[in-house]
């Protein structure tokens, strides 16, 4: 009984949650679908950058020289730690829909965060196609077939990058790093709308992590990291600056108003709401005065003799009967 009263309780969180995000779904959508096009841009952009680079020696990097080498067996290490923070924050920005504690929107909440991206990818462009540096990855080095594509055949070919193959043995989209930059938005957005201190200083831990491995692994080099730190930083500053801030949903309200009809409603209520305080305000005023005088008439003699004793004394010895 217990269990199915608590999954009574737990569907109707989750449909009333799905009905507050599909009406905020219904009036955002147009920059989020911008947000999700912008993604394939940026992997189209990555695939196009592929046929420019030209594979050459090791550039001279100091964080080459300070972490000693993964190798190819162990390239997965950062691949890993990545696909853990991805999911981790996917699932995390969903919690509204389960938990009674919601501070924000998940809607709300991926609209800010698609805007950090399509910044940070946008500078990323920029200035992977500005200057090609030679891939310090393995199947971007000199003798490896990967290193660089051969001319396409026809546009399709260019227009489909291959995913993710493509993605995973990119080359030449260095500076700077797109791992640091869907990692450092992750944990800044949980930093600021999560409520674990504890994950906090995790997911931070974590992004330290990840940019040891990126740079162990070779798949970047140090620059690519040390940039993407303050780069995407600097934006989500910025950017969450000129946003809008998400309204907090500590004060324990269930759905957002956001059409007329449900602004109305709430005005109403609280009109409602107002007006049954004032009438009780006005029976409270009753009672200490003894009588059924009407409370606006009692509030008008009140304020113009302004002498309560005198009144209360004079009510008494006119009830008192003489003689006594």
């Amino acid at each position: 009984m217990y269990v199915a009263r608590e999954s009574t309780k737990l569907w109707r969180r989750v449909c009333a949650e799905t009905t507050a995000e599909l009406q905020l779904l219904f009036e955002k959508w147009q920059l989020l679908l911008a947000g999700l096009v912008f993604q394939y841009i940026h992997g189209l952009a990555a695939r196009g950058v592929h046929y420019l680079h030209r594979p050459g020696p090791l550039l001279q990097d100091l964080g080459f020289m300070a972490l000693p080498e993964l190798g190819q067996e162990k390239g997965y290490l950062s691949e890993s730690l990545f696909t853990f923070i991805f999911i981790s924050f996917f699932l995390w920005s969903f919690h509204p829909f389960v938990y009674h504690s919601k501070r924000f929107y998940t809607v709300l909440l991926w609209r800010r965060v698609l805007a950090f991206l399509v910044a940070s990818q946008f500078l990323r462009i920029m200035t992977f196609y500005s200057t090609q540096l030679p891939g310090p990855n393995y199947h971007c080095r000199e003798g490896s077939k990967l290193a660089t594509l051969p001319p396409p055949n026809n546009a399709l070919e260019v227009l489909l990058i291959n995913f993710p193959r493509g993605v995973l043995f990119g080359c030449g989209d260095l500076i700077f790093s797109s791992h640091m930059i869907f990692t450092l938005v992750f944990v800044r957005t949980y930093h600021k709308y999560g409520s674990n201190r504890l994950i906090k200083l995790l997911s931070w831990l974590m992004a330290i992590i990840q940019s040891l491995l990126i740079i162990a692994s070779r798949k970047h080099y140090t620059v690519d990291v040390v940039v993407a730190w303050y780069t995407v930083n600097l934006v989500v500053f910025f950017v969450d600056k000129k946003l809008p801030e998400m309204p907090d949903r500590t004060n324990g309200l269930s759905l957002l108003p956001v059409n007329t009809k449900d602004k109305d409603g709430r005005m109403k209520e609280e009109l409602h709401k107002l007006e049954k305080d004032g009438r009780m305000m006005d029976e409270f005023h009753k009672l200490l005065n003894g009588n059924t005088v009407d409370a606006t008439d009692w509030r008008q003699r009140v304020q113009i003799n302004g002498k309560h004793g005198e009144d209360t004394n004079h009510t008494v010895s006119d009830a008192t009967p003489t003689g006594t």
